[in-house]
Order: C-alpha cells, then structure tokens, then sequence
C-alpha cells in the first residue's frame, strides 16, 4: 500500500503544518507491523499545454523552413533527445520516448535542445515567448499548425 500526503513549504514553513501531521499520524496507525521506508520528494508537473503548443509552433516553423514534416521533425528531436538504452534478454536495444510523460522542468530542457539544434543545424531562430519579436512569429508560424 502507498499512501500520498501532500504539503507546502512556504517562507520556511509547512503550510496547514498540524493537517500533515494529523494526515501522517492517520497513516503511520494504519500500518501493519513491519519496516518501512518513508520517501519525500519534490512534487513535478506534467508538461503544460504553454509548452506543447510551443513546441509545435516551433515544429511547423521547422517544417516550413526544411520542408520537413512537423511530425518527422518532433520524431527526430524525441530520437535525438528522449532515447535510452535498454538490454532485453541479452540484446541492446534503444527505447525511444516521447514528451507526453515528461514534466514541465524536462520538458523546458528538451525545448532548450531543440531550440540550440535548430539554430546550429538548421540556422533557424526559434525565439521563447519571451523575446521581443515572439508575436510576429507566433502570427506568421500558426496559421500553418493545422
């Protein structure tokens, strides 16, 4: 059995402190006797839809720019950047991952990777939302997205 408690540290202080506790203390009287191990880690995000359309926006400038399929171009980014290396039953082989399952920190590292290779492959600027002259391409790169 997994039980998941949720808290927030703010200001250096665990939000609704005395509910953790309540929450930790309903919990640990659960148990059955025996050891185990308590985890806490960082709660992540899956990617944000900001992030996706980004992507694809940048893919359809690819696209437009190569004449190179939007879809070929988010394969070879994924095989270029989301592989690992697997052994099933004594043979190598590569998995090939794609950016539905990574969270928003990940997926802003993957959209740095494409954005560097995209300039130093293709010569092609891709700017962030960020940058002054974002909206002009946004406009000219959507009316292609569909």
């Amino acid at each position: 059995m997994t039980k998941t408690i949720r808290l927030i540290k703010k200001d250096g202080e665990i939000m609704f402190r005395q509910n953790v506790l309540n929450s930790l203390d309903n919990a640990f009287s659960t148990l059955m006797n025996g050891a185990y191990i308590l985890t806490v880690k960082r709660e992540t995000k899956k990617r944000s839809l900001d992030q996706n359309a980004l992507m694809w926006l940048w893919y359809t400038c690819i696209e437009r720019e190569t004449e190179t399929d939007k879809n070929d171009v988010h394969d070879y980014y994924c095989t270029k950047y989301l592989h690992r290396n697997m052994n099933i039953n004594g043979r190598q082989t590569v998995a090939v991952g794609g950016t539905s399952k990574l969270n928003t920190a990940q997926f802003a590292d993957f959209l740095n990777k494409v954005q560097a290779d995209a300039a130093s492959e293709f010569g092609i600027r891709l700017p962030s939302p960020d940058d002054l002259r974002f909206e002009e391409f946004k406009n000219e790169y959507s009316r292609y997205l569909y």
